[in-house]
């Protein structure tokens, strides 16, 4: 799953949570947070203190990985090499 936001964020802490068959109260008790702690994460209300995030993805037994992104794919059409030859061996009016 690609997180490009907090509320991405929020939402896989959510899926795992109520895959766990666990309830906010109980997933702030074990992280060690307030149960509106919970609400705002899995909403991505931004400001969340970090720390706590890490920790509530370790009770959810989840990690994060950091990779590169690939650059954004050319949409433009290609360009054909044999037209630009034809074009130059033309001879000028």
């Amino acid at each position: 799953m690609l997180l490009r936001t907090p509320a991405d964020l929020g939402a896989a802490i959510k899926d795992r949570r109520r895959r766990l068959g666990l309830n906010q109260a109980q997933l702030a008790e074990r992280v060690g947070a307030s149960r509106q702690w919970v609400i705002d994460v899995e909403k991505g209300k931004q400001g969340s203190e970090l720390g706590l995030v890490f920790r509530a993805l370790s009770v959810l037994n989840m990690a994060l990985q950091i990779a590169e992104s690939r650059p954004e794919v050319d949409s433009r059409p290609g360009v054909d090499i044999d037209d630009i030859v034809k074009t130059a061996r033309k001879p000028s009016k």
